[in-house]
Parts: structure tokens; C-alpha cells; sequence
């Protein structure tokens, strides 16, 4: 069974939604830096931590991570800078 979305690899990188890791204070160097970016086809590509299974154990009921899905954390600061540049619904 198809599913009703699937992640395009070859969608390319438009733009950062947000401020970067440097510019929030999260980071002290290039090494490892959480990210959000628009990509061109208008999804959105996060870049964090994978605590996949740090929380499989604990997830809510209504939450399923697929096996080729991870869980990934960024920090908050991060996701509320990017609220301006973020289309309401």
C-alpha cells in the first residue's frame, strides 16, 4: 500500500527557515549544527539530534515512528525563530 506522502531525495535545499545554531548560540562551531530548511519541492527538512530510540519506549499512543523514520530533536529557540518565516495554514 503507497502511502499518501513520501520524502522526495531529490527536493534541493531553497532556504533556512529560521536562524542558524550560530546565530541562536547553540553551537560553537560548524560541527553537528541543528537546522531547518525549506526545500524545493516545500517540505521541510530538519537537522538534530536522533533520539529514536531514547523515546520509543514512551511515545504517545497515537504516535508511530516507521523503520524508516527517526525522531529527532532541535531546540526550541530554534523552531520559534523560524515562526516568521513559516506560511500560516
Amino acid at each position: 500500500m503507497a502511502r499518501p506522502w513520501e520524502a522526495d531525495p531529490s527536493a534541493l535545499f531553497v532556504r533556512r527557515l529560521g536562524k542558524s545554531a550560530k546565530e541562536l548560540g547553540t553551537t560553537k562551531d560548524e560541527d553537528g549544527c541543528p537546522d531547518i530548511w525549506e526545500l524545493g519541492n516545500g517540505d521541510i527538512a530538519i537537522v538534530g539530534r536522533d533520539l529514536t530510540d531514547a523515546y520509543a519506549a514512551r511515545l504517545p499512543a497515537d504516535v508511530t515512528i516507521a523503520s524508516d523514520e527517526r525522531l529527532v530533536v532541535i531546540p526550541g529557540n530554534m523552531l520559534r525563530s523560524a515562526k516568521p518565516d513559516i506560511a500560516d495554514a
